[in-house]
């Protein structure tokens, strides 16, 4: 790899020991992948994906402890991951006790951690950083040194900005150094697409669903995807993005996609059309039915598979402004037209904390409260990695919870006919 006079200072301790471990380990990473050269880091913010304070981290935080005694702190300010914790979502004494004694109990010194590191704010956890709310959204074509899955695959194709799939730590590494190895989907051919997806379902297909197919046939693949004006539009409307929030989680997680594009929809798309496509692009067509044997296809694995849900969670990731309103309004209507009060399963919307404050000052906000619903900042993922809560039969319209807890997955139509109106 070609290292700059500058790069090749620090890797031979210019700046200390610490920021040369720290360069060394950025060249390493590179290598590994066939990266030819540093590039600037050229984002006004970061974001770390580790943003829990897990007992059996350890090494991690005696990590951050070394970088903040040698004064190897982020070169930009930075957002993190949500926190794992909310003592308004309901969990037992048992559960707790889990929580906050054998689980999280690093949780507030590690906190103090990423402050001295350089996080923006005590409010900037959000896997959805990029939300107008939080104030970390990259412009088209900056560098980003970010490891967050669902957050990395809405940058790249959504914004355009340009980011590989890195891993938790070298975020950090890479905010601190300044530098990020060239390769993979920073590049203009890592960029290009190698399958063609033809959308050719009989109504807009669910976010979640069609991210999920996707994600499980191209892997870590770049896919093109065409036929989704017609449901979606040309332009990046509050919800259309919020439907690629989803849509992009789905194939980060389910998959492990960096970077999709959208004809006539993501910026990339728009300006280069199909020559983004790789000659002998492989195809995959999708309608209902092919959603339908991917839904029917998800494992259950509930102890009972028959159990009532006794836990819902709607925001994974984050739910924008526009979903909390709309989910507001359809929870409303589902209680209305079912004759009940509040739903009949415990629920938690999750969001942001910069986006929880502004819809709490909306008449929206005492209209979700009065159905029931909790709004919180957590992290349903870390809430779910409790043992005892795994246990629990949770039902949820996130792909990515599904995959990688016990939550079953339902549609978002499915899940407020059973938060509503029962059953099972």
């Amino acid at each position: 790899m070609y290292l700059t006079p500058e790069q090749q200072a620090i890797l031979d301790g210019a700046k200390g020991e610490t920021m040369a471990k720290v360069m060394k380990t950025l060249v390493m990473y590179g290598e590994a992948f066939g990266a030819d050269k540093m590039v600037p880091v050229t984002s006004e913010y970061n974001h770390l994906v580790t943003s829990f304070g897990l007992k059996m981290m350890t090494p991690v935080f005696d990590l951050m402890q070394q970088l903040i005694d040698a004064g190897a702190v982020s070169g930009q300010k930075f957002s993190a991951d949500p926190r794992p914790l909310d003592k308004n979502v309901p969990a037992n004494f048992l559960q707790n006790l889990v929580f906050n004694v054998f689980m999280y109990s690093r949780q507030e010194s590690y906190e103090q951690q990423l402050q001295k590191l350089g996080l923006m704010d005590e409010d900037a956890f959000s896997c959805a950083c990029y939300l107008d709310q939080m104030g970390n959204k990259p412009k088209k074509g900056e560098v980003l040194s970010w490891a967050e899955s669902s957050a990395v695959v809405y940058a790249n194709s959504v914004l355009g900005a340009r980011c590989n799939r890195n891993s938790g730590i070298m975020d950090i590494m890479g905010s601190i150094a300044g530098f990020v190895p060239h390769f993979g989907l920073l590049t203009d051919e890592g960029r290009k697409a190698t399958w063609m997806i033809e959308v050719r379902t009989t109504k807009k297909p669910e976010a979640q669903l069609l991210g999920s197919a996707i994600g499980m046939k191209v892997m870590e693949d770049v896919p093109y995807i065409v036929g989704m004006d017609k449901w979606l539009g040309t332009e990046l409307t509050d919800d259309v993005c919020a439907y690629l929030k989803d849509f992009g989680a789905a194939t980060a997680s389910n998959g492990a996609v960096g970077l999709y594009h959208m004809e006539n929809l993501t910026p990339e798309a728009k300006e280069q059309g199909a020559s983004l496509v790789k000659e002998g692009a492989q195809v995959y067509v999708i309608d209902d039915a092919e959603l339908q044997r991917v839904q029917d296809n998800y494992p259950v694995i509930w102890k009972n598979p028959d159990a009532k849900p006794k836990l819902c969670f709607v925001g994974c990731p984050h739910m924008s402004m526009q979903q909390l309103i709309s989910w507001t309004e359809a929870v409303e209507a589902g209680l209305k037209e079912s004759g009940n009060k509040k739903v009949l399963v415990p629920t938690v919307f999750t969001t942001a904390p910069a986006v929880k404050k502004e819809f709490e000052k909306t008449e929206y906000a005492k209209r979700l409260e009065a159905t029931g619903v909790i709004l919180s900042y957590i992290c349903p993922l870390m809430y779910m990695n409790n043992p005892l809560a795994g246990k629990m039969p949770v039902i949820t319209c996130s792909n990515k919870l599904r995959t990688y807890t016990t939550a079953r997955y339902y549609t978002e139509a499915q899940i407020l006919e059973k938060i509503t109106k029962g059953g099972n």
